[in-house]
Order: C-alpha cells, then sequence, then structure tokens
C-alpha cells in the first residue's frame, strides 16, 4: 500500500509536525513485511528552507495556492491507495486554512482525515470546511468521544464515518529513579509543564499557587519545558516567556523555577515525563479535543492534575488525575500540597494511570491505523464517491427570502454586511435592474407566486431614476436623494435590458406599457455610447423589445449600429492568438460573444455568428483553463501580454457566461456548451479554484466574491440577484434535467466536486 500524507512534518517544529513523525515512525516499525510505502506532502511556511527525511517528496507553501494544485496532481498520478490528512485550521492557507479543500475534493483515492481541533461554535468559514471535509472523507478520526458528539451535534455528520483513535505515546525507556538521576534532579520534588507557551497556556496559575507550597515543601521545583510558539514569537515576541519570568522573581520563587526554552526532542521530553512527580496543564481554552501533551504525560504513568478543558475531562476520568478550575490558585495550592504531602494519594493516581497507559502507546495505535486503512482501501468505491459521482439535482429550490430582505417600499438595497442589509449605501439603478429581471423569469416560471409588489418596487425605482431626456441616474442614498446627475453607461445599459425584458414578458399590461415609454425616452441615446459592457446589454434589451416588436425598423436599425460598433472593436483588438474586442478580458465579459450572437438570431449575420462564436471559444478556454471554472479575477484582469488574475471572482460573470454557453449550444448544437452551463452554474456550490460554496441555503444569499484568503461573506444584491437568475437559468436550460443528463452521461470530462 502506497499512503499519501498531507501534513507538517519534522523537523518543523509543530505538534502536528511530531505526531505525523510519530505515526509513520510506529506504522513503519510495525511494516513486518515492507508492505507500506508512507510518503509526506510537507506543509511549509517557507518552502525550499528546510531539510526534510527521504519520505517527504513535495513540499506545499502555506499560503500558495499553486503548490496545493501541484501536490493534487503527483498525488492523483502517483499511484497512492490511501491519503492521509492531518487537520488543523491554521497550517494551511486561506482563511481558515480553505486552501486544502482543493486538494481534497479533487482527490480520486480514500482519504482519512485526523482532526486536531473540532469546535463547539465555529465561524462560518470553519464549520462549511469542516463539513466540506467531511464529505470527501472516507473516516474522520478525533481522540475523543466529545469529538464524536460535537461532529454529530454541531456539523451533522453521521456516526458510522468516525472513529475514535486516542493519541500515540512513545515509549519511556527509564523508571522516575533513573530519569532524575540522568537530570541530577534526585533530591527534588519535580513538577512539570511542557510545551510551546503562549498566553493561553494559564502558567501564571502555577506561579501563584507556588509560594505556600515550597514553604511546606522547600525541595519543590517547577520546570517549564519549551520554548515560545512560532506564531507568537513572531508576532510579540518573547512578551508571555519576559512576564512568566518578572513573576517568578516577584514572588521569590527564583530556586524552585526553571524554564527550559527548547524544543522538547523526544529523548528529552520522556526523560522529563519519567522523572517528574506532577505534570500539571493549567489551559485557559476549555475547547481541546485533543492534547499531545497530556497525552504523553499519561503515557509516562505520572500524575496529572489540569484545568477541566474537554481532553482533561475525558482523559482523567475514574481517578486517573486531579481537576482544578482555571486561574484558580488557591485551589491548585491545595491539591498540590494534597498530593506532594501524602504520598499515598500520589501513587493512587500513578497506579490508576499505569493500568491504562499501555494502550496510548504507539505500537498498539499503529495497528489501529493500519487496520483502519486497510478497510477503508478495501471499502472505497471511486465510483459512488460522494465527489466523484454525477449530480442529479443541482439546483436548490427557489427562496427569495433575502431579495425580500433587502428590498423595502424605495428598491432593494445595495450591499449586505453578512446577510443584514446595509443601509450606508443606498440603491442603484444596475441592482434594481438586475432584480426586475429575475422577478419577472419567476413570475414566468410559476405564475402563482405572489412577486407583483417587488415587480412593482423594481420598476418604480427605475422609472423614478429616468431623467426627463432619456438618461438615468444610478445611485441613490438611503434617504432617497440621487447621488449624481448622470450614472454610468453600464448602469444604463444593464437598465434598458431589464426594460425590453419587461416589455416582451407576459406580466400585466400596464407594467409593459411603462416599460415602454422608458425605453422609447431613453432611444436617442442608444448610439452615442463608447462601453462595450454598456452596448452589449443595450443589444440584449433591443432583441428583448424585438420579440415583442419584431417589424420595428427604428430598432432594428439601432440594434444593426450598436453590432457595427462592437464589430469594429473587435476588428480593431483582435488578432489570430487574441480574438477580443479588448486588449484587456475584464469584467462580465461573456457578455459580449453573448450579445453578438442573440443579435444574429435577429439579423442573421454570418459574420457576426463568426466573431461571437471565436470570442467564445476564446472566453471559455480562458474560463476553463483547469477543471471547472476559473474566473477572471479583478485584482489585475487579463491583459493580452499580462497573466491572468485568479482573485477576487464575482459571481456577476457565472450568470453571463452561463447565457454565453446557452446561446453557443442554440447556434453550433455542440452539446459541449451544455455541459459548461452545468459546470458554470456548481461555481457557487463549490466547484471554483478554492472549492468553497458561495450560495448559501440558511439565508437564500449568496457571498459577494471568492478572494485569495477564502469567501467574502457578505452577501450583497448584486451576488444574490445573480445566484438566483443563475438558479431559474438552470431550470429552464435543462426542463427536468433530461438535456442534462443525457450530456454528462455521453462525457468523461465531467465530474462534480
Amino acid at each position: 500500500m502506497k499512503i499519501a500524507y498531507i501534513s507538517t512534518y519534522s523537523p518543523r517544529q509543530c505538534g502536528i509536525a511530531t505526531f505525523s513523525t510519530d505515526l509513520l515512525a510506529a506504522i513503519a516499525h510495525q511494516d513486518h513485511e515492507k508492505q507500506i510505502e508512507q510518503h509526506v506532502f510537507a506543509l511549509s511556511e517557507t518552502p525550499g528552507n528546510t531539510r526534510y527525511p527521504e519520505e517527504v517528496k513535495h513540499e506545499i507553501g502555506q499560503h500558495n495556492l499553486a503548490d496545493y494544485l501541484a501536490a493534487l496532481q503527483i498525488i492523483n498520478g502517483g499511484g497512492y491507495a490511501l491519503c492521509v490528512l492531518q487537520h488543523e485550521y491554521g497550517i494551511y492557507g486561506g482563511n481558515s486554512g480553505v486552501y486544502i479543500l482543493s486538494i481534497l475534493k479533487k482527490l480520486q483515492i480514500p482519504l482519512v482525515v485526523n482532526l486536531h481541533t473540532v469546535l463547539d461554535n465555529p465561524s462560518t468559514d470553519e464549520k462549511n470546511i469542516l463539513q466540506d471535509i467531511a464529505r470527501v472523507a472516507d473516516k474522520l478520526i478525533v481522540t475523543s468521544s466529545l469529538g464524536v458528539k460535537l461532529l454529530q451535534e454541531v456539523y451533522d455528520i453521521a456516526l458510522p464515518k468516525i472513529a475514535v483513535i486516542p493519541h500515540g505515546v512513545p515509549d519511556f525507556p527509564y523508571t522516575q529513579a533513573e530519569a532524575k538521576d540522568i537530570l541530577a534532579l534526585s533530591d527534588r520534588k519535580l513538577l512539570l509543564t511542557f510545551g510551546f507557551l503562549s498566553r493561553n497556556k494559564g502558567i501564571e496559575t502555577v506561579l501563584r499557587a507556588l509560594p505556600d507550597v515550597v514553604r511546606q515543601v522547600p525541595d519543590l521545583l517547577y520546570i517549564i519545558a519549551g520554548k515560545t510558539h512560532p506564531n507568537v514569537l513572531k508576532h510579540d515576541g518573547e512578551e508571555y516567556r519576559e512576564y512568566l519570568e518578572q513573576l517568578v522573581e516577584q514572588l521569590d520563587l527564583g530556586k524552585h523555577v526553571q524554564f527550559d526554552n527548547s524544543f522538547m526532542e523526544e529523548t528529552h521530553l520522556t526523560t522529563y515525563l519519567s522523572a517528574c512527580d506532577i505534570y500539571i496543564t493549567p489551559y485557559l481554552n476549555e475547547a481541546q479535543i485533543s492534547s499531545g501533551t497530556l497525552s504523553f504525560a499519561i503515557g509516562a504513568g505520572t500524575c496529572v492534575v489540569s484545568t477541566p478543558y474537554w481532553h482533561a475531562k475525558e482523559l482523567l476520568a475514574a481517578g486517573k488525575g486531579v481537576l482544578f478550575e482555571k486561574e484558580n490558585a488557591q485551589q491548585l495550592q491545595q491539591i498540590l500540597l494534597d498530593l506532594l504531602l501524602h504520598e499515598s494519594h500520589l501513587l493512587e493516581i500513578r497506579t490508576a494511570v499505569s493500568a491504562f497507559k499501555s494502550t496510548l502507546s504507539w505500537k498498539k495505535i499503529a495497528l489501529t491505523y493500519k487496520e483502519l486503512f486497510t478497510q477503508v482501501t478495501q471499502d472505497f468505491d471511486g465510483e459512488n464517491h460522494p465527489y466523484s459521482a454525477r449530480l442529479k439535482d443541482v439546483n436548490p429550490v427557489l427562496d427569495l427570502s433575502h431579495v425580500k430582505r433587502l428590498t423595502n417600499s424605495v428598491g432593494i438595497v445595495q450591499h449586505a454586511t453578512y446577510a443584514t442589509p446595509n443601509y450606508h449605501h443606498g440603491y442603484c439603478l444596475d441592482d434594481n435592474a438586475r432584480a426586475l429581471l429575475l422577478l419577472l423569469m419567476v413570475k414566468e416560471d410559476e405564475p402563482t407566486r405572489d412577486v407583483d409588489a417587488l415587480v412593482s418596487t423594481y420598476i418604480s425605482y427605475i422609472y423614478y431614476a429616468q431623467r426627463p431626456d432619456g438618461l438615468f441616474k444610478n445611485f441613490m442614498g438611503f434617504d432617497n436623494r440621487f447621488l449624481e446627475d448622470i450614472g454610468s453607461e453600464d448602469a444604463f445599459g444593464r437598465g434598458i435590458w431589464a426594460i425590453g425584458y419587461l416589455v416582451r414578458s407576459h406580466t400585466n399590461s400596464s407594467y409593459r406599457q411603462i416599460g415602454k415609454e422608458v425605453f422609447v425616452r431613453a432611444i436617442p441615446h442608444f448610439k452615442t455610447f463608447r462601453s462595450l459592457r454598456a452596448v452589449g446589454y443595450i443589444v440584449l434589451g433591443l432583441v428583448h423589445y424585438l420579440e415583442h416588436e419584431p417589424q420595428n425598423q427604428e430598432l432594428l436599425n439601432e440594434l444593426r449600429q450598436l453590432v457595427s460598433f462592437m464589430r469594429s472593436e473587435y476588428e480593431s483588438n483582435s488578432n489570430e492568438r487574441w480574438p477580443w474586442f479588448e486588449k484587456v478580458v475584464s469584467y462580465d465579459n461573456a457578455i459580449l460573444p453573448l450579445a453578438l450572437l442573440r443579435a444574429y438570431s435577429v439579423l442573421h449575420d454570418e459574420h457576426l455568428k463568426t466573431i461571437a462564436v471565436d470570442a467564445g471559444e476564446f472566453l471559455d478556454a480562458v474560463l476553463f483553463r483547469a477543471s471547472h471554472l476559473s474566473l477572471i479575477g479583478n485584482d489585475g484582469w487579463y491583459g493580452e501580454h499580462s497573466d491572468i488574475a485568479a482573485f477576487g471572482q464575482q459571481p456577476i460573470e457565472v450568470y453571463s457566461t452561463m447565457l454565453m454557453y446557452e446561446e453557443m449550444y442554440r447556434t453550433t448544437n455542440n452539446q459541449r456548451y451544455l455541459e459548461r452551463i452545468y459546470s458554470s452554474f456548481q461555481w457557487f456550490q463549490g466547484e471554483n479554484d478554492l472549492q468553497l460554496r458561495l450560495y448559501d441555503a440558511e439565508t437564500g444569499g449568496c457571498c459577494d466574491g471568492l478572494e485569495a484568503f477564502g469567501v467574502n461573506r457578505n452577501q450583497g444584491a448584486e451576488s444574490t440577484i445573480t445566484f438566483w437568475l443563475s438558479s431559474v437559468h438552470m431550470n429552464r436550460a435543462f426542463k427536468n434535467y433530461t438535456e442534462l443528463l443525457s450530456a454528462l452521461s455521453n462525457s468523461s470530462k465531467l465530474t462534480v466536486a
């Protein structure tokens, strides 16, 4: 069996690196027939600066998404039978370690995940990431029964997917007397705390408890072993250690406290643990389901005194230790005196621990892992794996609750802070036009759905935003005053697109009549615009209007002039390797080939079709440069002689892209474009560069974009309306999904992730 491990790894000074190093060594030790080959894909903050052992086959730069994708290719193509992930939010890149999903969701082999942290009150990102990991994992491993409970109750993960395997511990070769001799401390009573130093360790509580203790136990020595946590050192330096040293001086404990500011190698650590009389974990954070330091102390057979964080409460039950309240120095003082002055009490605890400690040895734990790995690989069914199987039901049920939440009697508010309307930014024509388009489509598809009040509100905003000369204002403050005299060309164009659709829609005649008035008043300005996207939006509005009045020669002439402008821009900027309308591919790009294809359906100009299909194919190659939709980011766009910006990616791009592919399918009858419609929509559902969902089923809203750090969790009008427009479009494009499923069944390329 060939296994790929994704983790930090020694010599990196990190608890998870130590865990992984110990796990691989223990499994190798139990592999008597040499049937297991273990490779590590090591997470590094600065790749290339660490000399790893030979089992490390690839380094992943923590903050470099491309490294994750490179690792994915190696794992999928490397003949591995299993992938094992050590998961801790902080060791992976992006918000809450989101980058790791770019590997996990595309794995083609079974996956086992050690969860080193399970939070009881996670953030939205933390919860979504763990749930996404659970969807693709074949087995999740936690070290405690509380971890099982949290996974079920907080994350809705089914019990059969979860396994409990305790944290392994090394061998302890010395007796207590031998270890004290090695340390030259045979004449001292030893207390010990070890691990990376940081303020949540609570060591100051122990120091405050010691003055009265050392008066009665004058040979007492408290060893604080471990260097400052690297992240703490980076931001705060040695501030916490210096604070502890000052406290030792203030309490006159200089002869009774010793600092060992080093990373604990195993030999050094096992000697300390074997020698100590009492091991103390005074941690302040209750939400800790796994503690390697605590497991090591139990494995050494020592008496543990601890605050009641989750792992301690479970591991120290049945007399295997003593608990005290966090920051309660007086209670800790009484416990220490009782144990140190009454050795029979100390011996009772050590006896209880000794009867249990052998169950934690890496030798036994490694056998458990080997059995689990064998079972997972035998049970793996690649065809029916959650993210390799094709989905039949890809579209959520229409939920307008967030659209309604953002809408008042004036119109739809532009922005939201998370899912709460943000009134500071007021309203805009663009969003009310999009909202009108959405609600008209909803009314057509579901005539019994009561959306008339919303339709009326959005029409009213557009009507009020139009000036007497036919131009439009755009932005309005929440005090209902417009913030500029004339809005942008793009806002004008989006307004015309929506009004054109209103005129051809099957809504009531009074709405269509006001739409005609608004449209006709705007016509004189059509030919004056020079924003290609504004022209594209107007073309879409004109084509819709012409569906209502196909013989309107004035509008046909307007359409020809606009199309002529777009064609001239294409011919001026395109070349054999750059068949595009501009020297930069920027925002809402699919609108341009889409507009020409829609115009072709009216004008039947074959040259338009050729330009549109060529430009569409060029854009397709850019957008699907990966195996999923990878939008062009607004942080730099994509110039003819520059790289493609990876982030931020905006939901607005998805809807126009879906419309473009639908029109290309109608024009060419190429079934691949049907697949592209489906794959484009899946961008919202996590089939994107970060493998993160943007649609929020809890609110009915859609997050505002995909950034390098993760998802922008605000759910504004543009993103939410765009999502539901895309959803409605999916339903229209694939009635009962019969066409879609036919396309998928004939394709070996499309998989869902």
